[in-house]
């Protein structure tokens, strides 16, 4: 029986969190690296969406990671300095949309980042500067429904514009840059 592998990977913005895809001109996570045969993503990244993606060919620990058990955290850069009663809001449980049906997020921990957290430019501007003043905050979470940070922003008034996932567990993207990969022993998420 042979050993199963595990990455740490910066999904880039415009790719998508898979090794095959039928549509044509779409980038590929799988593109980027040669990984092995039956490797999988560790939950998804929307295409839009950046940061922290875990990868492995063993399948129990793509489940255990993926459990409610397991923080997941998010930089969210939002349009509007973000205040108080939305930080307040998100962190009590905001409703949203999930297939058609109003769902009540579970409360998580929210805080206002200070300062810009210094990310590398993305490959596609988010926005000229004149449409007015933009911050960052974290949301750390639990649970993962579809678009789940960008709803729960736009929820509370202030849309999401760049979302950026910089932790899963007890691992960190760190200085991590985008489109690369480090292979890893094991994964231990706690």
């Amino acid at each position: 029986m042979s050993e199963h592998r595990h990455f740490i990977h910066h999904k880039p913005f415009g790719y998508l969190c898979q090794f095959v895809c039928e549509l044509p001109k779409k980038k590929l996570v799988g593109q980027l690296y040669d990984f092995p045969p039956g490797t999988m993503a560790i939950g998804r990244l929307d295409e839009q969406s950046e940061g922290l993606l875990l990868l492995t060919t063993d399948g129990l620990v793509s489940e255990h990671i993926r459990s409610r058990k397991i923080e997941k955290e998010y930089y969210a850069q939002v349009d509007g300095l973000v205040t108080d009663e939305a930080v307040e809001q998100l962190r009590q449980g905001v409703e949203i949309g999930i297939r058609e049906v109003r769902y009540r997020t579970k409360p998580c921990k929210v805080f206002r980042l200070e300062s810009d957290p210094g990310f590398a430019a993305r490959s596609r501007k988010i926005r000229d500067d004149r449409h007015g003043p933009t911050s960052w905050v974290s949301i750390t979470l639990t649970e993962g429904k579809y678009r789940q940070v960008r709803k729960m922003t736009a929820a509370a008034g202030f849309p999401t514009l760049r979302l950026v996932r910089v932790r899963i567990g007890n691992i960190f993207l760190g200085d991590l840059q985008a489109g690369e990969v480090t292979e890893v022993a094991e994964f231990r998420c706690e």
